[in-house]
């Protein structure tokens, strides 16, 4: 009986076993799909690992064919023209909508800062974000590069310093009737994602520049560096560690 008894109690351990293990086995799969390691929207990649948000974009024209003269940077990325208010003044254009840019920094756990308050002479606050470019070489190699490289004081010939950094301040808000209560995320109507002086606060981010350096530092890109314009590269944005 002894015998008998025990027989019958060991395939309900094992199913107890087994079951816990199906349990353990389901939580994880959920976790897993629940929280993605690279998450694609559009023109936009999520990467929760490396901690990076990278946006399809190319290289901006310098010159547009309404305009007579080329004008210094004072973006580094925006819509290109003619919905691009400063797609003259850009390093590169993209297509993505600022806010949902602004949605992608937040889904790995950042929260916006402020613009800077240039009347009262404040810098801009908020996260600060690594920006750089993937750029591919002629022969297919895949190489990074901080956007500062890429930018040239035209009186120096030197690159943006290091010391130069960019914050996740998030964008204002505007009422664009106003007879009615709406209000509209600003950076989608200017088309401006990264501001390096603080020109326009309808962008999702600031570098730490200030107008007193606007009037003085002006900027245009490396062109033994960037490839030519229209050239399709990611702009990568790297939450500082």
């Amino acid at each position: 009986m002894d015998i008998t008894f025990a027989s019958r109690r060991r395939p309900a351990v094992r199913r107890s076993f087994s079951h816990r293990l199906l349990v353990y086995l389901l939580v994880f799969l959920s976790a897993s799909v629940l929280v993605p390691s690279l998450v694609r929207a559009a023109d936009i990649t999520v990467d929760n690992d490396k901690k990076t948000v990278t946006i399809d974009a190319k290289v901006a024209p310098r010159k547009l064919p309404n305009l007579d003269q080329i004008y210094p940077l004072e973006v580094v990325a925006c819509f290109p023209a003619p919905k691009g208010e400063k797609a003259h003044e850009t390093l590169v254009t993209i297509d993505a909508k600022p806010s949902e840019v602004h949605k992608a920094l937040e889904s790995l756990g950042l929260t916006a800062g402020k613009v800077a308050d240039v009347q009262n002479d404040k810098p801009s606050e908020g996260p600060e974000l690594l920006v750089s470019l993937e750029l591919t070489t002629p022969e297919g190699v895949k190489r990074k590069v901080p956007v500062n490289q890429l930018m040239l004081d035209i009186k120096t010939g030197k690159p943006l310093p290091k010391s130069v950094r960019y914050r996740f301040t998030g964008s204002v808000m505007i009422q664009p009737d106003p007879t009615k209560p709406d209000k509209v995320y600003a950076a989608d109507q200017s088309g401006t994602l990264i501001a390096i002086f603080p020109v326009t606060d309808k962008t999702v981010m600031q570098a730490t520049l200030t107008m007193k350096e606007e009037k003085y530092v002006k900027l245009e890109t490396d062109k033994k560096v960037l490839p030519k314009e229209g050239t399709p590269v990611k702009l990568i944005l790297e939450i500082a560690k």
